[in-house]
C-alpha cells in the first residue's frame, strides 16, 4: 500500500507520495492561497490531493494531513492554528467530505516528531521528543512509532509553558511562555523590547559571533531561557532524545552552550538525554503526515 502524507502550511501546501517501501514516487508545492478564505484552502488541498492520487498508479493508499493547530477531541474543530481563518471550523468532516474519504490529521510538530522518530535522528529511540523553534515553538511526542497526542490534542505545547509569569504578553493569553523567549519571533520582539531596534533573528545572531556586546548580553539570556525550558520539559518526560528542528535550531551554539544550560537546570546530577539537529530538514512535515495516515 502507498502512503501520501500532505503538510498544510501558512504559505505552501506540500504533498508526498511513497511507496510501500517507502520511496519516494512523487512530490509537489502548491500556494496555499489563505488570504483567499478557509473554504479556498480545503479546494486547494482537494486539488493537491487529487494530483498526488494520480502519481499513486491507482495503488490503495493512506492518507495523513499535518497542520498548524489540533482538531479539538471535544468539538471536532479546529483549534490553536496559526491560519487562524481555520480555527473554530470543522477542517477534518469538511475535508472527508469533500475528498470523499477518512484521513488522519495531526499538529505540523507531531508530523515532525514522527519523521525524525521513524526515519532521522530519533530513529532506534522509544520516546522521542521534537522540538520546532521557528517563528513560534511547538513540539510533538512519539513512543514506540505512534504519536502521542493526549486526552485534549495539546501533548507536547512546550512553547506555551510559562517559564516567567512576570514575561512577555504571548498570543495565548499567558505570560512569559517559551515561545515568547525562545522561537524566532520571540527573539526578534524581546530583542525590540530591550533595545527599542527591530532585527531579524539572523542580524542578531550574526552580530553574536561578531561580539557585539549587546547581541552577546541578549544571547545569553536566550542560553538560560532555552536551558530552563528544555529542563523543565526532560524533568518531566525523561526521553530518549530531543531532536531540535525549525530556523533556529540552525544555530550551532544551542548544542553546546545551550545544552550547557539544559544540564545546569534538569533535575540529575549530569544531562544524560542527547539534544540533536534534525536530519530530515523541510521535508520532515509531509513525511511525518504520510506516516500517520490512515487507510
Amino acid at each position: 500500500m502507498n502512503r501520501i502524507g500532505i503538510d498544510l502550511g501558512g504559505t505552501k501546501i506540500e504533498g508526498l507520495v511513497l511507496d510501500e517501501s517507502g520511496h519516494e514516487l512523487f512530490r509537489r508545492r502548491i500556494e496555499t492561497q489563505a488570504e483567499q478564505g478557509y473554504e479556498h484552502i480545503l479546494n486547494r488541498i482537494q486539488i493537491l490531493y487529487a494530483d498526488l492520487v494520480t502519481h499513486a498508479s491507482g495503488v490503495p493508499h493512506t492518507l495523513g494531513l499535518g497542520t498548524p493547530g489540533v482538531v479539538s477531541p471535544r468539538t471536532g474543530l479546529m483549534k490553536n492554528s496559526n491560519t487562524v481563518c481555520m480555527n473554530g471550523r470543522p477542517v477534518k468532516a469538511d475535508l472527508e467530505k469533500l475528498l470523499g474519504r477518512t484521513f488522519e490529521i495531526q499538529n505540523d510538530a507531531n508530523c515532525f516528531a514522527m519523521a525524525e522518530a521513524t526515519l532521522g535522528a530519533g530513529r532506534s529511540r522509544k520516546l522521542v521528543f521534537g522540538v520546532i523553534m521557528g517563528t513560534g515553538c511547538g513540539g510533538g511526542l512519539v513512543y514506540k512509532g505512534e504519536v502521542i497526542s493526549g486526552l485534549q490534542g495539546i501533548a507536547g505545547e512546550w512553547g506555551h509553558m510559562s517559564i516567567n509569569p512576570d514575561g512577555p504578553l504571548c498570543y495565548c493569553g499567558q505570560s512569559g511562555c517559551v515561545e515568547t523567549y525562545i522561537s524566532g519571533g520571540g527573539i526578534q520582539n524581546r530583542y525590540q523590547a530591550q533595545f527599542g531596534v527591530r532585527k531579524t533573528m539572523v542580524e542578531i545572531v550574526q552580530e553574536y559571533y561578531q561580539g557585539e556586546p549587546k547581541a552577546v548580553k541578549f544571547m545569553a539570556e536566550f542560553f538560560r531561557c532555552f536551558g530552563r525550558a528544555l529542563a523543565n520539559l526532560i524533568d518531566i518526560l525523561d526521553p530518549d532524545v530531543v531532536v531540535l528542528g525549525g530556523g533556529v535550531s540552525k544555530f550551532s551554539d544551542l548544542y553546546t552552550l545551550g545544552v550547557a544550560q539544559v544540564a545546569r537546570y534538569v533535575f540529575n546530577d549530569r544531562l544524560e538525554t542527547p539534544v540533536v539537529k534534525h536530519e530530515i530538514g523541510d521535508s520532515a512535515g509531509v513525511l511525518g503526515a504520510a506516516l500517520v495516515g490512515i487507510k
